[in-house]
């Protein structure tokens, strides 16, 4: 029967990124039911808008003529502020998820984007669909659907743009379909031939805005799912919602992100009702998983893997650290197989085991040991990653071999103050039980034995990072 340190902290690393340090007392003190109102009231508030584009950057994207007026030094300094926001947007997006107390929206924001994944060098459109993520992350999925099908990164990824009178272009329908709402195997290639033409006329205007161009509709009547009349867009949206089979992946494909990689069918089942009948109100699916009594099972502990991301983001709210080069940050989610706002391919990442494998788990179980604390103001020995160039292409990441060092400065203190009171030869066990979801799988004493004990302050910096090292801390 798990402990209620062990419920609160399971609860945070679903519904989160994982406990802050600076949260130990809620972990200790609250009851479950307590965490989970507060996690929901802290993400209530409307997000800020994650801009990182100057006036000039914007121009250009707004308007692609101005770019060809552009002499050459203009064009390449257009193009060096694209390549920095390529990175900021990543970045800005991962402090979020490290730092913000809107920890359930952030969570949620992240599964939304695994879910509709886009690639798009357009920095612009990539930053107003992530605000749409963020908006509506926990609202109604009705209002989501909607708003993502109509966003320019995914009508330009997804063909939509092309999508004509005459000459349909079944690519967005196609998807849609399978991987955002039904399901593989509840519809027909008539469905989607059909729904291609309601789509016709969806157009990208010159400021990333959704449009309509009815001389590109095709306005005459088509069958779709058995009902006949001259349909658009948005009625192919509404009737892909009336169809219980949505729930049902939506809420299988959040089970597997929330609960475990290996779903419960009857439990998918229960929830899929629950979530159809309130409308497809998220917050109704979230409450339904995180008030049932199944979920805090000791089964369902470190039931899943941790996607890099959520490694990275839960590094970060354990120990705040700051690395003296952020770029940093993008190599490491090359090279652990997720970087934001560059997924595989329109079905995003497939989670799960796939995250780990002969080079990705080596590297996982590495990366605590990379980093090096330096003072504020010491001299940094970090030279130029320069993967932002590379950082939305195929080329191969460099590895993070030996004689890699992560020039950092870590802020200990909040994780230092939560085991005042612990006796020394306790202290490798409240670490572990602190930061792991399952028990220690090795003798305590293998894990800590190298650990720095010069110092009580010493050797609880080290075992910490030496507890981050195992393989049982890349479960969640």
């Amino acid at each position: 029967m798990p402990t209620q340190q062990q419920k609160n902290q399971h609860l945070l690393r679903r519904a989160g990124f994982g406990p802050a340090a600076s949260q130990w007392d809620d972990v200790q003190r609250r009851s479950t039911a307590e965490l989970w109102s507060a996690l929901k009231k802290d993400s209530a508030a409307a997000p800020t808008y994650l801009n990182v584009l100057d006036e000039e950057l914007l121009s250009t994207f707004r308007s692609p003529a101005l770019l060809r007026g552009y002499d050459e030094a203009g064009r390449k300094r257009v193009a060096a502020k694209n390549r920095v926001a390529l990175r900021d947007i990543n970045l800005r997006w991962l402090r979020e998820m490290s730092e913000s107390r809107a920890q359930l929206r952030e969570k949620m924001a992240f599964f939304w984007h695994g879910h509709f994944p886009t690639y798009t060098l357009n920095i612009n459109n990539a930053q107003l669909l992530l605000h749409v993520l963020r908006t509506h992350a926990l609202g109604n999925f009705r209002t989501l659907l909607t708003q993502v099908s109509q966003s320019a990164a995914m009508m330009l990824y997804l063909n939509a743009q092309q999508n004509r009178k005459g000459h349909p272009n079944e690519n967005f329908a196609r998807e849609v379909m399978e991987l955002f709402t039904l399901g593989r195997g509840n519809y027909t290639e008539k469905d989607i031939q059909e729904a291609a033409r309601a789509f016709t006329g969806w157009r990208v205007e010159a400021d990333g805005s959704f449009g309509f161009k009815d001389s590109e509709h095709d306005g005459s009547s088509k069958t779709i799912f058995g009902k006949t009349g001259a349909w658009k867009g948005e009625d192919v949206l509404g009737f892909l919602l009336d169809r219980r089979e949505t729930a049902v992946h939506l809420t299988r494909k959040l089970y597997k992100f929330l609960v475990s990689d290996t779903p419960s069918e009857p439990r998918v089942q229960q929830l899929a009702d629950v979530f159809y009948k309130s409308g497809y109100e998220i917050s109704a699916l979230l409450d339904a998983i995180f008030t049932a009594p199944w979920f805090y099972e000791t089964e369902l502990l470190g039931a899943r893997i941790k996607s890099p991301i959520e490694l990275l983001a839960g590094i970060r709210r354990t120990i705040p650290l700051t690395l003296e080069n952020e770029e940093y940050y993008l190599l490491l989610q090359r090279v652990l197989g997720q970087t934001l706002f560059y997924p595989p391919n329109v079905a995003g990442w497939p989670g799960g085991r796939t995250w780990i494998d002969s080079t990705t788990l080596p590297a996982r179980m590495r990366l605590p040991g990379l980093l090096r604390e330096v003072s504020a103001g010491a001299a940094s020995g970090d030279g130029p990653v320069n993967v932002v160039n590379t950082v939305f292409s195929n080329a191969k990441p460099r590895p993070l071999g030996k004689g890699t060092v992560i020039n950092t400065r870590i802020d200990w203190t909040a994780h230092l103050k939560r085991f005042d009171g612990v006796k020394r030869e306790d202290l490798t066990a409240a670490i572990s039980e602190s930061l792991l979801a399952i028990p220690l799988q090795v003798p305590a004493s293998l894990v800590t034995g190298s650990a720095d004990a010069g110092t009580r302050e010493s050797f609880l910096r080290t075992a910490t990072l030496q507890v981050m090292a195992l393989p049982e801390y890349q479960l969640c």
